[in-house]
């Protein structure tokens, strides 16, 4: 296997969309011609908007699949922060409408408390998960793995639940949202297929810098880059 992932270049983001949905559409097809239920977790922000427009379209058996987030922001899902209602209006909609979306958010008003309940609803998803959709942001994080934040080394421990709760420091990438719930490193890993979507070239240079020696905590994705080397990476300007 090799030390680094291979980074699939494309001409622009439409390009990108269009290339992720297929091999999105094609792991889950081949997933469900030999299991009853299929998993696929998704993130949201402006990255996978067109990618899960795209997928929607695609005429799979839906009522089959379960649709998980990789993350949420600590809001109800009437919040216009939410990744919940991010994904029922960009993903759940013609032909993926069936699909089945097992939130992170509960109506307990206590972080912890949430990521345990949330953990045990994800007993109830096909596991290990068959698809993972990511992205990155510009410090390196993914998922809500964000650099020193608390909860961070919890959420990328070996034997860490499957959602960690997680507590960003304020920057320009968390917004005022810092508390999130996350899936765990072992639930990413785990995953069948893993693809990872970025675009810019601000966040090109922080990828290629997260592919050198470092701590992990600094550059976060750098966990996932190192546990599954053989992940899908694309990218676009």
């Amino acid at each position: 296997m090799e030390r680094n992932p291979h980074v699939t270049v494309f001409a622009d983001g439409d390009a990108l969309a269009a290339a992720l949905a297929d091999r999105v559409a094609t792991a889950l097809s081949a997933a469900l011609e030999t299991k009853e239920r299929v998993s696929l977790a998704v993130s949201g922000g402006s990255s996978p908007l067109q990618v899960h427009g795209l997928l929607a379209e695609r005429p799979l058996a839906w009522d089959r699949v379960d649709v998980v987030l990789v993350d949420e922001r600590w809001v109800a899902p009437d919040h216009e922060g939410s990744n919940e209602a991010f994904v029922r209006e960009t993903l759940l909609h013609d032909c993926a409408q069936d699909a089945q979306l097992t939130g992170l958010w509960s109506e307990t008003g206590n972080l912890p408390a949430g990521a345990t309940i949330a953990s045990r609803a994800m007993a109830y998803v096909s596991q290990p998960l068959d698809v993972v959709l990511l992205g990155m942001g510009p410090d390196g994080h993914t998922a809500s793995w964000f650099p020193s934040a608390e909860g961070l080394t919890a959420a990328l421990a070996d034997d860490a639940s499957p959602v960690v709760a997680i507590r960003a420091q304020a920057s320009d990438v968390t917004g005022a949202l810092t508390e999130r719930l996350t899936l765990s490193l072992p639930m990413v890993a785990e995953a069948t297929s893993i693809s990872l979507l970025m675009r810019g070239e601000t966040k090109r240079a922080v990828f290629e810098q997260a592919l050198s020696d470092g701590d992990v905590e600094d550059l976060p994705v750098r966990a996932i880059l190192r546990k599954r080397p053989d992940m899908w990476v694309g990218w676009a300007p």
